[in-house]
């Protein structure tokens, strides 16, 4: 089976926003557990895509990363889930559990996609192939590598909260303040030999983890 650029283009697409949608349902699915139900009534307690599309940040930067001529390191995010702390029973430990909610989705994907691989390769035959190559493999690379990168401790990714739990008082109100250009602070990161050795952390991890089921 012969796929066109275009369809494996379009396929990676597809597996980066199942990817997204998966971590922003978990979000949801935890703070409605914890006590807050705004993404719930807001119709984002859905494993439906769409609830959780950005504009930029699921559409055009994917895509474009995807499909520019060069090739450019594949990056996404999708709407924040709205969340209000003052819902929940305990505001600073249930912030924490809805922040590891979404990485933890991650890390699930990866394993479920890791164990359907290895029972995948006892079935003969170019479906049970295909679907190893095009889908299991990237969808557990993916989730895989979106689990640890938003454990990043830097706004606006789920490891900032992790941070900020951890803060005082005073620390927190400078976390605040910069909180705003966290966003920059991240590019520049990706652009500085930080990211080839975070990076080469996560690889290495990862081919631990292939290796426990057998994919070595």
């Amino acid at each position: 089976m012969n796929f066109s650029w275009l369809a494996e283009g379009l396929l990676q697409y597809l597996i980066l926003v199942f990817a997204i949608t998966v971590h922003e349902w978990a979000h949801a699915w935890c703070a409605n557990r914890c006590g807050d139900p705004t993404a719930r009534h807001l119709g984002r307690m859905t494993l439906n895509p769409i609830a959780h599309m950005d504009l930029i940040g699921t559409v055009l930067l994917p895509l474009f990363s995807i499909f520019m001529p060069g090739g450019v390191a594949l990056l996404g995010w999708g709407k924040p889930v709205p969340v209000r702390p003052d819902n929940f029973r305990h505001p600073t430990r249930d912030d924490v559990l809805v922040s590891l909610a979404g990485p933890l989705s991650n890390v699930v994907t990866t394993v479920v996609a890791l164990g359907l691989t290895r029972v995948l390769l006892l079935v003969p035959g170019e479906l049970a192939r295909n679907s190893i190559d095009y889908f299991l493999y990237p969808l557990a690379g993916l989730s895989f590598f979106l689990a640890f990168f938003n454990l990043l401790p830097m706004p606006p990714l789920d490891g900032s909260h992790l941070l900020r739990a951890a803060l005082n008082y005073d620390a927190r109100q400078v976390f605040d303040r910069i909180a705003g250009f966290g966003f920059v602070i991240l590019i520049v990161l990706i652009n500085t030999p930080v990211w080839g050795m975070f990076s080469h952390v996560i690889g290495y991890s990862y081919g631990l983890l292939q290796l426990l089921f057998g994919l070595g």
